[in-house]
């Protein structure tokens, strides 16, 4: 197959990967963009397999068999709780592609033109340098979500001098690979760098924050595989990679406007690393914590005329999103109003709660981002918390002493009464407490979350 002839076929994958975006925007099309974007990678998966010629199709299907192989089992056993790992651990293998790819390239275009031209050499380092960051940094971020190391932010003195000098010092040996000196061990050098500074990038980072940092390290690899495309001279690569880029890019800079914090305090503020006088400040005075039996909640809820889901992670965990629409349906027919509250950092992944409403094929009107939901919950009469803490703390709007001062939350707190549904009084994913838990108007449903709402399913049906 020519050049020619595979650029123009080229051109499936890349209309199809612009739809696939314009539909996943909106979770009632979703699953169609994922169908679209899937029929046209296997376009371009074909493309380039003809394009390789007989020589290296071998080595393509034993990648596929393998690669497919896993992907397909990954996406079948992995629990909805696992997902934000997967999206990481998938985010993460992807810089590491670009970052091999560019190794690759340098390897073969030295002893072919003796000095490549140096757009090529740029590609080549760029793409090594981001590369390595985004995987190394997706390591990272999946160890935390896995709990393998803790949430905390791990810290150390001059960590972001430190990673500075670190960054400033891989620039200067990419320039020096651009420039003129073209060995395979100065790409190594910065790759292991990168890498380096990827772990350091985000250890600091504290696990309240991941759904942020996943976004901007799925933008890193996205620039990454762009940068690869101008390697391999490939235009499906660099407008899919821009597609990803951009994308993430948006999404990060829209999940720091939702959290009221710069996108520099989000990645070197250290979120979540407590001292003892902000923790003091967080506790308060504590109070008493009123428990509730599930027939007590469901008189509640079978009486209201208005009853807001506020979905979490604890919600995920429990696997009970289809057990909290059938508890949503049950109160329909008995005349209730019923919608679900998100916020856009819920969960540990963007769109966490939504992916997971979805699941259970809640109506998508039914699911209101935070701005629109606020101003219901003063005619609410329960707002039913699912495993949520953080962001429905209201220090964040109180308190200016706690360290999340400042970060909108859901204002569950203006409902008539408010049920939470959590397994124990631990503090959320941030670690700090939530004097939501001490309101007056609070009453806690303890125990795992699906056998909660299965009780509150059967009890309401009494009612």
């Amino acid at each position: 197959m020519s050049a020619k002839v595979a650029d123009l076929l080229y051109l499936i994958p890349i209309v199809t990967f612009i739809l696939a975006l314009r539909f996943l925007s909106n979770p009632a099309h979703a699953r169609k963009g994922n169908q679209i974007g899937a029929a046209g990678m296997l376009v371009a998966i074909a493309v380039t397999w003809i394009r390789a010629g007989a020589g290296s199709w071998w080595a393509l299907v034993i990648a596929m068999v393998i690669g497919g192989g896993f992907g397909a089992v990954a996406a079948r056993k992995v629990r909805m709780t696992a997902m934000p790992q997967m999206v990481a651990l998938f985010n993460g293998v992807g810089g590491g592609a670009a970052a091999l790819i560019a190794l690759a390239e340098l390897h073969r275009v030295l002893p072919e033109s003796g000095r490549p031209h140096i757009d090529v050499l740029v590609a080549i380092a760029l793409s090594g340098l981001i590369g390595a960051i985004s995987f190394a940094g997706s390591m990272i971020a999946f160890a935390k979500l896995q709990e393998l190391i803790g949430g905390r932010p791990i810290t150390y003195p001059g960590q972001n001098v430190g990673n500075i000098v670190l960054l400033v010092a891989l620039v200067v040996f990419a320039i020096t690979l651009s420039a003129g000196l073209q060995d395979q061990w100065l790409l190594w050098v910065v790759v292991i760098g990168g890498a380096a500074f990827g772990i350091l990038f985000v250890l600091p980072i504290g696990g309240a924050d991941m759904p942020v940092v996943i976004s901007l390290l799925n933008a890193f690899t996205g620039l990454a595989v762009a940068i690869g495309g101008f390697e391999l001279e490939n235009n499906v690569l660099i407008v899919a990679g821009m597609l990803v880029g951009a994308s993430g890019t948006l999404l990060t800079m829209l999940m720091g406007k939702a959290m009221n914090r710069s996108i520099g305090n989000l990645l070197f503020g250290a979120f979540g690393k407590v001292t003892a006088e902000a923790a003091a400040v967080a506790s308060g005075d504590g109070g008493t914590v009123r428990s509730a039996s599930a027939e007590d909640v469901a008189v509640m809820l079978a009486y209201a005329q208005k009853v807001v889901f506020v979905p979490g992670y604890g919600l995920a965990v429990a696997q009970a999103q289809h057990d909290v629409r059938q508890l949503a349906d049950l109160l329909e027919s008995k005349g209730v109003e019923v919608s679900y509250a998100i916020h856009p950092v819920a969960g540990r992944m963007p769109g966490h709660m939504n992916v997971l409403l979805a699941e259970a094929n809640v109506p998508y009107p039914q699911l209101k981002e935070m701005d629109e939901a606020n101003p219901e919950f003063t005619r609410t009469d329960v707002a039913v918390v699912v495993g949520a803490n953080d962001v429905v703390n209201p220090d964040a709007r109180a308190n200016q002493g706690s360290p999340i001062y400042g970060m909108p939350i859901l204002n569950v707190d203006d409902a008539q009464a408010v049920v939470v549904l959590k397994r124990s009084m631990n503090p959320g994913f941030a670690g700090i407490e939530n004097p939501l838990f001490y309101n007056p108007k609070t009453v806690m449903l303890f125990g795992d979350a699906k056998e909660s709402i299965t009780k509150l399913v059967a009890d309401v049906k009494n009612v």
